[in-house]
């Protein structure tokens, strides 16, 4: 197995930034496991191992490299010994999900998740991850939500991307193309979700958005709100916590919403 080069190390060194995964077309992904579950979806441009690293995957275009090299590439503290850049775009048009094909295909019917404005990359790879597990195959989001292909949203969605569909789009001109199906929203000033949810006769489609971190759901995209809703506090005080982390509400409103909608 060839030894990596001073080109390869600047290459995935590069893919830290926006610009140059658009340019390439291509992301960063470290560690075993991650790495598996994205070769089940994406195509491995480069494989990259520590001499020592037992590696996961067999592709074509293998290369060793020290444990210094690995470390200058990484973008972690503790780097996990294998790196590969994959293509962005999916070798398979169909998300692998852990359900079975007839359960997915119903779960992406039923529940479609938007992100307007997330930015911070480890709420987004939690979001992925938590969506995947609540059956969500479709992630909807706004332009200046956090790319999912960075370094840290990669890896905090530990190969749940490869089971999701993700696209970028303007959310005020996509939700006025959606029709006859319920738009929920979390909002400071929506109703009790537990209580809308409990109350709805909505067993079909339902679209689900989740604000930013800090000003949550845009004012332009309040509007296409049909059902706001907020999720209670029981505490009797809460001193200078005003909402939930948005990957946590994230999660809770989604299993709400498995409760409630089959």
């Amino acid at each position: 197995m060839l030894h990596i080069s001073k080109a390869q190390i600047k290459l995935v060194r590069s893919l830290q930034l926006k610009k140059n995964r658009d340019e390439f077309s291509l992301f960063v992904a470290e560690g075993n496991k991650c790495i598996e579950e994205l070769s089940k979806v994406f195509k491995p441009f480069l494989y990259i191992k520590e001499e020592s690293h037992t590696g996961c995957l067999n592709a074509n275009n293998s290369v060793t490299a020290t444990a210094e090299e690995i470390r200058q590439m990484s973008s972690l503290k503790t780097p996990q010994g294998a790196i590969a850049i994959f293509h962005k775009q999916p070798a398979s048009p169909t998300p692998v999900g852990c359900l079975d094909a007839k359960t997915a295909a119903t779960a992406a019917a039923a529940l479609t998740l938007v992100l307007d404005g997330v930015q911070d990359p480890g709420n987004l790879g939690t979001i992925i991850r938590t969506a995947v597990w609540f059956g969500v195959t479709e992630i909807v989001c706004s332009p200046d939500t956090a790319d999912c292909f960075g370094p840290k949203v990669v890896q905090a969605t530990m190969g749940a991307l490869a089971q999701v569909h993700i696209t970028y789009r303007d959310l005020p001109s996509w939700l006025a193309s959606v029709h006859e199906t319920p738009i929920y929203g979390t909002l400071l000033d929506g109703k009790n979700i537990y209580d809308v949810l409990s109350d709805s006769q909505q067993h079909g489609k339902a679209v689900i958005i989740m604000g930013s971190e800090g000003n949550g759901i845009s004012p332009a995209v309040r509007p296409f709100i049909t059902h706001p809703v907020y999720i209670p506090t029981y505490a009797a005080e809460c001193h200078g916590i005003e909402s939930l982390n948005v990957a946590i509400a994230t999660a809770i409103t989604l299993s709400i919403f498995r409760r409630q909608l089959p």
